[in-house]
């Protein structure tokens, strides 16, 4: 008997890891009773307490001893156990890591027919390896992928690249496909019949271009894509070809590069492409100008461009403005696109989008802070606004309605005390609260002790939901 051991309870409260490498690549095509089989080996590995012999295993899963072993055979097959006997039966469990790194042992028979196929195939143009097998085997085993698909892989990639290609180019494909969950015979067969009904497309694009050759898998897969998941038509893939080669040498990865980028953009028509051509040149020099007026050196503009400006100029915001906006930004030290960018959202959120709207805007803000200075000056504080300055003020103004005049003689009474800012404050919550509107009812009231409110500006009151929706919204906002 153990000398230490855990408790049934203590067993009963601890918990199970299961790596998630098995509920990825290995639970979603395991039949539910291997399923079950491993998990609960896998428990009682930890619950050396549990009397695990097989005929217990069995009977606790309503199990045939036979289903047991069956269930753990399938999953030696899958490197993830090793039977180490069979009388009386013994299993070890082999973490998950070592399984991915490891070569996996396969049954001979297997895969006997796949190496047949596969070595036809290649005949006459090169030998597959024993490396490359075991590669076949382990794509095969960890996508769950189907011979005859991999192997109508194999065979389109040669016949399309018309040399012995290697097993990285065949594999890389089938990843591909794979990821797009494309595994079986007929899937695959769907995507080469696909290809094919596109043979006059890409040969259109390759006449274009001056390519004499047969189209790579690659190749063809771009194709697919631009065709069906950006949704671009024919004639603008070839209007977008002929543009790239009036300007510099063709490839399929700079198409796809331009045909990515407008996507991205929304552009899908030929006419919104020669647009955005026409206006380009305007929005590198918009960009350009925005850039040196803030303070910033972009060597290519093309990211300020598509990033920036033309979301910008999207959003409803002219050239002038955005020019007017940049030199807001280097006024106020904002110095680079990012900030301007959250400038710009405020404002958009405000329903800023004229040049006009934004200069009534900034007088507007301007007479806030010369209000703000000569309320500071009244109070006979020698220091800049800031920022709860304002969150004060917008509350004494929009939240409480406070008057010029009411203003004005609270000044008088804040004046010459300890914490005047404070006092003000609360002077002003406090007629708020009492409805006081006009100077002479302010009169009429007794005048608050200017010793103790310097905690009862902000943490002495509670303030409503509006209030406090005002002074954030004061606080986000730009100081001039």
């Amino acid at each position: 008997m153990a000398f230490c051991k855990y408790s049934t309870e203590f067993i009963a409260n601890s918990k199970t890891e299961i790596d998630n490498i098995f509920l990825n690549d290995y639970l979603p095509f395991a039949q539910p009773n291997f399923v079950v089989v491993y998990i609960y080996g896998l428990y009682l590995c930890n619950s050396n307490s549990f009397d695990n012999e097989l005929e217990n295993f069995a009977k606790m899963l309503n199990m045939s001893e036979e289903d047991v072993v069956g269930a753990f055979e399938y999953w030696e097959e899958q490197g993830l156990v090793k039977i180490l006997r069979t009388s009386p039966i013994q299993i070890t469990y082999i973490p998950l890591k070592n399984v991915l790194s490891a070569n996996k042992l396969y049954k001979p028979d297997k895969y006997e027919v796949f190496n047949q196929q596969a070595n036809e195939i290649f005949a006459g143009k090169r030998a597959i390896s024993k490396h490359e097998y075991q590669e076949y085997y382990d794509f095969l085993e960890r996508y769950h992928f189907e011979q005859e698909a991999l192997l109508m892989i194999m065979k389109y990639c040669v016949e399309t690249k018309k040399s012995a290609v290697g097993y990285n180019y065949i594999l890389t494909v089938a990843r591909n496909w794979a990821n797009e969950g494309i595994t079986t015979t007929r899937q695959v067969e769907d995507r080469l019949k696909a290809f094919e009904n596109k043979d006059s497309d890409i040969s259109e694009i390759f006449a274009l271009v001056g390519i004499k050759r047969s189209p790579y898998v690659e190749e063809r897969a771009l194709l697919n894509k631009w065709l069906n998941e950006y949704g671009f038509n024919l004639d603008v893939i070839l209007y977008v070809c002929k543009n790239i080669k009036k300007r510099s040498k063709f490839s399929f990865e700079r198409l796809d590069g331009i045909l990515t980028r407008y996507y991205e953009m929304k552009l899908f028509s030929i006419m919104e492409i020669e647009d955005f051509e026409k206006e380009k040149s305007d929005l590198f020099k918009l960009a350009k100008e925005i850039n040196k007026t803030i303070g910033v050196y972009y060597e290519n503009l093309e990211g300020v461009v598509e990033n920036y400006v033309l979301k910008w100029i999207n959003m409803g915001f002219d050239k002038d403005l955005l020019v007017e906006i940049a030199l807001y930004c280097f006024k106020t030290s904002i110095r680079t696109l990012e900030g301007m960018d959250k400038t710009i959202h405020k404002l958009y959120k405000l329903g800023i989008l004229s040049l006009q709207a934004f200069h009534q805007y900034m007088n507007e803000v301007l007479k806030e802070g010369n209000k703000l200075k000569y309320i500071l000056e009244k109070l006979g504080l020698e220091r800049g606004v800031n920022y709860i300055d304002r969150a004060n003020y917008n509350i004494w103004k929009d939240n409480w309605n406070i008057s010029d005049e009411l203003l004005e003689y609270a000044l008088t009474l804040a004046h010459g005390k300890d914490n005047p800012m404070k006092y003000l404050s609360k002077v002003l919550s406090d007629w708020h609260e009492k409805g006081i509107s006009t100077v002479d009812e302010a009169k009429k009231t007794k005048p608050l002790n200017g010793g103790s409110v310097a905690k009862q500006n902000f943490s002495g009151r509670s303030y409503s939901r509006e209030e406090l929706n005002a002074l954030f919204q004061t606080i986000d906002e730009i100081d001039v």
